[in-house]
């Protein structure tokens, strides 16, 4: 029975961390069509709304009551950060490169639980994020040279998402499964509506913010779609076969970025950054295996 808990999560997590990947290359399709922090305020509108929907039937009204409303409102904050740097950043810059800069998220998320949550950080952590590190340095090799300081995006991301990940640790037990995510994406959207409006009037063209084609509106609803099922079929494969066992499966994101990258985009590996890549995945499952239970 355990063995098929374990096969079932994992194949849930597997396809909820593809389904993400999938939305990413939909976010990327619009990249000449409106502003990139239009879409993340766009998507995260409608996720919020309907997940208040869900919220509203399942558990009635009492459950919009937060419990530590400033602790809500910061993890809202940092998932705007980490959603608008990386939409930028897949807006300008190869899928499957974003894609692999985003990983160094879990060290940074090790790092900063010493300091913010008084967590032993344990020297293999160390260890890896500076192997892991190595590998974006391959990785913005490339794209530095061409973008510039734009290249730094999806690094920007990573660090705001680690301090999401910190700030739910600190919100655990603070209610269930469906607020915690009806409240983070119901702070998150505000904040990504003001930097719209005050992108759409910062003379950057990129950032203009006009009256959409009803296709962009419709791809933003199915990245709010597909984000929200992809995460629940994480969390519906974590509670099969437990948060350890299905952490290495995040990397099939990468696998499916290049694919898609490739496929949709016709961005060739650049065999610098797929050994990058490599390095940071490498680093991953050295934490992964270092933070893995004994057996007995």
């Amino acid at each position: 029975m355990a063995e098929h808990n374990n096969r079932a999560g994992l194949l849930l997590a597997l396809c909820g961390f593809a389904i993400l990947s999938v939305g990413d290359a939909v976010v990327k399709t619009m990249a000449d069509d409106w502003s990139p922090i239009a879409v993340a305020a766009l998507r995260f509108t409608i996720g919020a709304t309907v997940l208040a929907g869900f919220l509203r039937g399942k558990e009635g009204a009492k459950a919009f009551r937060p419990a530590k409303l400033w602790l809500q409102a910061a993890r809202g904050f940092c998932l705007a950060g980490a959603t608008l740097c990386f939409f930028s950043a897949i807006f300008v810059m190869p899928l499957a490169d974003a894609t692999a800069i985003g990983f160094v998220a879990p060290f940074l998320v090790a790092i900063l639980s010493g300091p913010l949550l008084k967590e032993k950080v344990a020297p293999v952590t160390w260890f890896a994020a500076s192997l892991a590190f190595v590998g974006v340095l391959m990785i913005l090799r490339p794209n530095v040279a061409e973008l510039g300081v734009a290249a730094l995006l999806p690094l920007g991301g990573a660090t705001f998402f680690s301090l999401m990940v910190v700030g739910n640790r600190a919100a655990a037990g603070t209610g269930s499964v469906l607020s915690m995510q009806f409240f983070i994406a119901a702070f998150a959207a505000p904040v990504l509506v003001g930097s719209a409006i005050i992108g759409n009037y910062s003379g950057i063209s990129l950032l203009s913010v006009g009256m959409p084609d009803w296709t962009v509106v419709a791809r933003c609803a199915l990245v709010a779609l597909t984000a929200t099922t992809a995460h629940w079929l994480v969390y519906l494969g974590t509670t099969k076969a437990g948060a350890a066992t299905i952490a290495p499966m995040t990397y099939v994101q990468l696998l499916v970025a290049v694919i898609l990258g490739w496929v949709w985009f016709d961005h060739v590996p650049d065999v610098t950054a797929m050994a990058g890549a490599c390095i940071i995945i490498a680093s991953g499952l050295i934490l992964w295996s270092a933070g893995k239970p004994k057996a007995r």
